[in-house]
Formats: C-alpha cells, structure tokens, sequence
C-alpha cells in the first residue's frame, strides 16, 4: 500500500506541473482543481499566518498591519529525507532560496509586481514549494484575510471582492477549509466560520482551528469550543498557540516556538488532556492524513476526468490536425485532402446542406423578375416614340404593306434592353459564388491550421469564378442577340396588320398613320417583346447555372490541382506554413496530453500498489 507521503507528494508534484502548464482553471474542472487541497480561511488577525509559519517550522510570511496576504499563496509542503531546507518559487524554477527571510521578501514584492505597492487584491496566486524533512506532504492555499470595513487606500468593493475570492476557492468540492477563529473573540462572530457553513453546511471539509488561546481573559477558556458543545463539527477542533509578538521580535525560531506550544498544552490544567491532540504539528499531521485519506477516496474520479481529458486533448489535436510529415509525397498529399474538404463544404453550401446555396435561386426568382418588370418598354414603346421610330424607317418612300422596316427597330431597341438584367444575373449569381467560397474557407477547420494554403485556395478559386462569370456573361448576351437576330415570323403572320385609311393621307403635313393604327403597332411589340421576355426569364437562369454554378460545382479547383502537381517540395512546404498561432497550441496540448498521460499512470501505480 502506498504511504501517505508518496500519494500526497505525487499530487503536489502534478499540481505544480499543472500551474506551470496553465491547466488551473477555464471550463469544466481542471485537473489542479480534481486533486484535494486545504484552504486557510480566516478574519484578518486571526492568526493565520502564524498557523501556517507553526506548520511549516519556518518565519517566511510577510507581517504588517491591514490587508498583508493581497494574492492567494499556494504554498506545497514536500517531506524530505535530510538535507538542506529550501524554497522555490514557481516564477523563479531552478532558484532554491534557504534564505526565509527572503522567501518573505520575494513573497512581497511578486504581490507588488501584481497589484503594485497598493492595498489592491488580485486572484493571481503565487506558487512556492518548501523542501524540508521538519514537515508533511500537504498543500495549502493561503487567503487574504476577511474583512468587515474598507480602509485607506482600499476600493469600496474590497470587502465584496476579498470574500468572492475566498468562496472561488472554498466552494470547490474537493477543496478542504481550514477555518481559523481566535479564541478570544466570541466564535458566533468568526468570520472563517460563517463562510465555511454556508459553503459546507455538512461540515465534511471543515476543519475549525482555535488560535490565540494563551491570550484569552484570566479565567475563561474554550473548552466548549474545543470539546465540540459550543460549535460542533464532523471533524474535531485544533487549538494553536501562536507565538508572542515579544518572541517574534526577538526572532524565536519555529522549533522552538513548537516546543514552548506543547509545553504549554501538555502544563494547562484546562487543556492538558486534550494536549495530544492540539497544536500545530498535530494539526498538520491531522491534515496530512486526513488529504491523504481524501485523495484516495477521489481517486477513481480523479481517473475519469484524466480520462475525459485525455479524449478531449485527443480530439482538439485532431480536429486542428497533427504534424505534417516533410517529405513532398506526404505534403502534397496533405495539400489535396485540404482542398478536397474545402470543396466538400463548398458543395454542402451550394446544394443546400448548408444556407447559402438557395441565395442562387433568390437571384432567378426576385431579382430576375424584378429587373425584367422594370425596363422602359413603356417609354420606348408610347405612341410618340413609335410614331418617330416608324417615320424614320420609311424614309423618304411610304410604305407599301406594313412598315416592317419601323417594326424591326422597334423590337431591337426593345430587346437590347435585356442586356442590363442578363449580366446583372450573371454578376449577382457571382457574388453569391465568391460569398460562398469565403464562408466555405472559414468553415472548412482543417484549413485554419495553413493560412497560406487558405491564401492560395481562396485566390484559385476566385479566378475560376472569374473565369466562369465572363463565360457566362458571353452566353447570356449571345442568348439575347440571339433574339435580335431572328424574329418569331409566325408571330406577325397571325396579327391582322391591314393599314387603317386616313382622310388627310392626300395632305403634305399629315401624319403617315392615325393614332389608333400607332398604338396597334406599339400593343404588337409589346406582345412580341413579353413573349421574348418570358422566353429569357428560363433560358438566362439555365445559362448562368450551366456556365457559372455547374462549373463552379464540377471544376472550382481543377486548375489549383494541375498547378499544385508541378510544384517542387520547397514551393510545397511554404504552402504548408502553418499558424504560429496553431504550433503553440499544438505543442501546448501535446504537453498537457503528456501530462495527465503521466499523472494517471503515476497515480494509479502508486495508489494501488
């Protein structure tokens, strides 16, 4: 079975490799949130400091007055066999301090170096491991103290701002509260207290400590509390007796303050025979066994999200795609698996199974109408204009049968207004096209990864639509002159076309044709023209998505594919210049994916040997 120290040392290790991974916080839970910790809660002045400097057997921690711990300090406890005592900041790997008068110093100013030299807070903690054979395996967070008032110098908000902080750490279910509460102050007030039943009401993760008992008033004690009548918790209340402020000014070192603290229980006639279970080397061993205990009780959880995330890490690298091989073989073949998912969500977007596709359809069955229902065949077409187009076609000879000459310009006038809306077909069906290429580049993720590729994909398959837009444009035109070319003649053959007489025929200024007789000849090509119109509102739409949409669907990339097969490797890799974006986030989840790799097999063979 594995020993207390091997598991809790394990976790702090994988802890601190989570903190220097990042991987303490975000969606979901994190792995450094999975694994058990203790959180020193407490009013300021309750002591907490000294609690942690008992349990550590070190002076390392700032001293002032007001708000002195401003960041959270994860402070981890490793147990040593001998050696020198040492300290090590997360920010500073590498540099071991045996200096605790300057762990302390470092410990104030990286808090500056976050919240300057103010009285702010920041939830930005600072990591510091301790090596030492004098303590346990065990991993604490240090909280600034809670407060009741705003000071100098503090926002308004710091009391709101301090107790959010505090509760982001307590209301973690894995999260074990030490809660300190001075022995002279009425524990119904504490602070520490109030927050830990509101966030454990079942007390399973309370451990209530009891500080300052030397200082209470001559004839009172705390037995009550201690004992479990006044505040009774699941688990059983630690007194500490803190060190004097005579003995701190006088530099009393850790060791021997531990020996005065049971020297004291052990000599008390109120506490004496609880003295075997109070003080500050009780509780951190109380502590230490009680995390163990936890830890292996979270253990199969703790499993299923490594393995939960392991699927999760897995699944990102794949989906942001894994390294490319540097052979050109491979990265050619890489280039075309990019472009065939680029046209696979390109004809997903065109066929429907994604929107954008039906915006084509739009352009035939509004647009088309409405640019068609608009042309001036009105004005071409009224009586004065008729009258103008027929008299100049006859010239100086009147015509003999029917002004065919005058019937012919009017018609090719009127169908050369077709022209507008046939390109405007073309060019709004080209815009949906390249719109589509666009939407189809960004949703196509494998692409994310080569932005130069992504370049290049966009350009070859604009040029195509380029390409497919002036064919298209020529087909459409060629559908209209088409029209202009060669008349309908059953059409007129069936119009009763017999000239109207006119009295004032004889007469030098009058007209050639009566007004009624115009508008006969303005009624039959208009009749011409809507028969000519309804014709091309079906053969233009056929044009532009034979032309434009089929081509498009069938041959977007064909020329990209005969350009990129006569490439060398070295033209081929700089297509293949991945994001620097994407590399550090590969190599970051391919640390991580090492990571808790590492942590379940090291768990589960020192958890169950």
């Amino acid at each position: 079975m594995a020993t207390m120290e091997s598991l809790i040392g394990l976790v702090n290790r994988i802890q601190r490799a989570c903190t220097a991974l990042g991987d303490h916080g975000g969606e979901g839970m994190s792995l450094w949130e999975a694994l058990p910790s203790v959180a020193v809660v407490g009013g300021q002045s309750s002591g907490k400091s000294s609690v942690l400097e008992s349990v550590v057997g070190r002076d390392f921690l700032p001293r002032g007055s007001g708000i002195v711990t401003r960041r959270p300090l994860v402070l981890q406890l490793h147990k040593t066999e001998g050696g020198t005592e040492y300290a090590e900041f997360l920010h500073a790997p590498k540099r071991k301090m045996t200096d605790f008068a300057a762990v302390r110093k470092e410990i104030a100013d990286e808090t500056d170096r976050i919240t300057g030299k103010s009285k702010q807070i920041s939830n930005i903690p600072i990591h510091l491991s301790i090596y030492s054979p004098n303590v346990v395996n065990l991993t604490l967070i240090d909280l600034p103290g809670l407060t009741k008032v705003a000071v100098e110098g503090q926002p308004e908000s710091i009391v709101e701002d301090i107790e959010m902080m505090v509760r982001s750490y307590v209301e973690k279910p894995n999260c074990i509260i030490l809660a300190i509460s001075p022995a002279n102050q009425d524990i119904a007030t504490s602070d520490a207290i109030k927050l830990a039943r509101e966030v454990d009401p079942s007390g399973e993760r309370t451990f209530g400590v009891l500080t300052k008992l030397d200082l209470m008033d001559q004839g009172t004690n705390a037995l009550d509390v201690l004992e479990g009548r006044a505040y009774k918790l699941l688990h059983p209340w630690v007194g500490i007796v803190n060190r004097s402020q005579a003995d701190i000014n006088k530099n009393v070192n850790m060791i021997h303050a531990r020996q005065k603290e049971r020297e004291y229980f052990e000599s008390s006639p109120e506490y004496g025979h609880l003295g075997h279970k109070m003080g500050s080397e009780y509780l951190a061993k109380l502590l230490s066994k009680h995390l163990e205990t936890v830890i292996r009780q979270r253990i199969p959880s703790i499993i299923a999200l490594i393995n939960k995330t392991i699927d999760e890490i897995n699944a990102e690298l794949d989906r942001i795609g894994r390294p490319i091989a540097v052979d050109g073989g491979a990265q050619l073949y890489t280039i075309l698996e990019m472009c065939r998912a680029f046209d696979r969500v390109f004809k997903e977007h065109l066929d429907g199974g994604r929107p954008g596709g039906d915006k084509i359809y739009g352009v035939f069955d509004h647009q088309l109408p409405a640019a068609l229902k608009k042309l001036p065949f009105d004005r071409h077409l009224s009586q004065n204009n008729v009258r103008k187009v027929i008299s100049e076609a006859d010239g100086y000879q009147p015509h003999l049968i029917a002004p065919e000459q005058g019937y012919r310009r009017l018609i090719d006038g009127s169908l050369g207004y077709f022209r507008g809306p046939a390109e405007a077909s073309v060019d709004a069906v080209h815009l949906v096209l390249k719109e589509l290429v666009r939407r189809s580049l960004a949703a196509t993720e494998e692409l994310n990864r080569f932005p130069s590729l992504k370049s290049d994909i966009a350009a070859a398959a604009n040029d195509s639509l380029e390409k497919f837009r002036d064919d298209s444009r020529k087909t459409v035109l060629r559908l209209v002159e088409m029209e202009s070319s060669y008349l309908t003649v059953e059409f007129f053959r069936k119009l009763n076309m017999e000239p109207e007489k006119t009295p004032n025929a004889a007469t030098p200024n009058a007209d050639r044709y009566t007004d009624n007789h115009l508008r006969r000849i303005g009624t039959n090509v208009t009749a011409y023209v809507s028969m000519v119109c309804d014709t091309l509102k079906n053969s233009i739409p056929k044009a532009v998505v034979h032309c434009q949409v089929r081509e498009a669907k069938r041959s977007l990339l064909n020329r990209f594919y005969a350009q990129v097969g006569r490439k060398e490797k070295e033209q081929l890799g700089k297509m293949l210049d991945e994001d620097p974006s994407l590399m550090v986030k590969r190599e970051s989840l391919a640390k991580r994916l090492e990571l808790y790799k590492s942590a379940r097999d090291e768990i589960d063979s020192v958890a169950w040997k």
